[in-house]
């Protein structure tokens, strides 16, 4: 008999959350970068025959190693980006946690557990910008597409590192753990709309095996080892639907957009999303 899904995150959530979770992540970036032809070709395999991983759309067909597959690019117009211009696109593809508006400074990460932006952004000006805003959380699952793309045509102003755990981000841990992406190593990207000003906020949230945040306006990788500085100044620019950096694994996305901007009709939890399709609405 199939397991149920309930049983099978509980043997998730109790073998990736009882174990030490850094040296575990650790030990996957080391493991995950191997090029050696045998281990990358056995660990390839067993992942495609454990999971539901396409590679259909992927731009090569042979990798490196099980990170260069983690990490792989599409092949072009694998993802149409919707080119309204009144349109926010997600930045990467995904899977629809919590959303909605922003309530007086708190949003939910699972029914019933709220968390202040206080604790998740650590900066009071932004949790002011976003304070009546709009938000979504999108959990991108370990054989999905891991690059993540701009939202609109903007330019990255700024970048906080904020160092931390390793909690597992899937929802049955969301429903468990309090204040879990508060606690989670993540990246606060502020982004600038060239035609608006207005300011979104992408904050891509590591997890369990996530080896690094890469971004590619900057030199360094985002990751447990990394000490700082926590506050890049930035001045890079992207056109909407251009790639901004990737995961080494899966994790979140949250998107914040400020009053005034809503989330597109079509956004509800559950919901699958890619990268290019409508995520906020401007007026």
């Amino acid at each position: 008999m199939t397991p149920s899904i309930p049983f099978k995150e509980n043997i998730s959530f109790l073998l990736t959350n009882r174990i030490p979770r850094r040296w575990a992540t650790l030990l996957m970036g080391w493991f995950s970068g191997i090029e050696q032809p045998i281990v990358r070709s056995l660990s390839i395999a067993l992942w495609r025959a454990l999971s539901d991983l396409d590679l259909s759309d992927a731009k090569k067909q042979r990798f490196d190693s099980l990170q260069d597959c983690f990490t792989r690019e599409l092949k072009d117009g694998a993802r149409p980006i919707d080119a309204d211009p009144a349109v926010m696109v997600s930045p990467c593809d995904g899977i629809v946690g919590a959303c909605g508006r922003v309530d007086s400074g708190t949003v939910l990460q699972a029914k019933g557990f709220p968390y202040s932006l206080m604790d998740l952004l650590g900066d009071r000006s932004l949790v002011r910008h976003y304070r009546n805003g709009s938000y979504a959380t999108l959990r991108i699952t370990p054989t999905m597409y891991h690059r993540f793309h701009a939202p609109h045509d903007c330019k990255v102003e700024q970048v906080t590192y904020i160092s931390g755990d390793t909690w597992n981000v899937y929802p049955i841990a969301l429903r468990r753990v309090e204040n879990l992406f508060c606690k989670n190593e993540r990246a606060i990207i502020q982004c600038r709309l060239a035609d608006s000003g207005a300011l979104i906020t992408l904050v891509p949230v590591a997890a369990i095996l996530v080896a690094s945040i890469r971004l590619h306006f900057l030199d360094v990788l985002l990751h447990l080892r990394y000490r700082g500085p926590n506050v890049i100044p930035c001045d890079a620019s992207f056109e909407k639907g251009e790639e901004m950096g990737w995961f080494q694994h899966g994790s979140t996305i949250i998107a914040f957009a400020p009053e005034g901007i809503q989330l597109d009709a079509s956004i509800r939890e559950g919901r699958r999303m890619r990268v290019g399709e409508p995520l906020f609405r401007k007026p």
